[in-house]
């Protein structure tokens, strides 16, 4: 019996398919998040889960003893908003960022952005920069 993908694997969908899910002005924006988040990592893109864009790759494994793999960095970009993927309460550990990110949304473990209209590149870069540090201190 085949064994059946974790949901959240990496694929060989072409990255422009899901670039595509961007449409007018924000189709622009998702390639230069490609571009940011390729400086950043250093690492290539991939398509993991059939819609998010990621670089790099990391094993994690909870104390419960359930683990997987995960990009390093990660963003989706979409029709309404980009949805970028940051450690777990990034908004309560970095408010300093946040503050002069510019306008977004956030939960748990997304920063949310309707447009990079208003967005300093500079702080996303900032924020992207230690989110790498803090998953590759914490990768297994």
């Amino acid at each position: 019996m085949p064994t059946k993908q974790p949901a959240m694997s990496p694929s060989d969908l072409p990255v422009t398919e899901v670039l595509d899910h961007a449409t007018g002005p924000r189709r622009a924006e998702a390639d230069e998040l490609l571009a940011i988040f390729g400086e950043v990592s250093g690492e290539k893109p991939v398509v993991w889960a059939g819609r998010i864009i990621g670089f790099g790759e990391y094993e994690y494994r909870y104390e419960s003893g359930h683990g997987g793999r995960s990009p390093l960095l990660a963003f989706a970009p979409g029709p309404t908003r980009h949805t970028i993927y940051l450690p777990e309460h990034f908004a309560e550990r970095w408010p300093d960022l946040l503050a002069e990110l510019g306008t977004y949304r956030a939960s748990k473990v997304c920063l949310y952005l309707t447009r990079l209209t208003g967005v300093d590149r500079g702080v996303l870069r900032a924020l992207l920069e230690r989110s790498l540090a803090e998953t590759r201190s914490q990768a297994h």
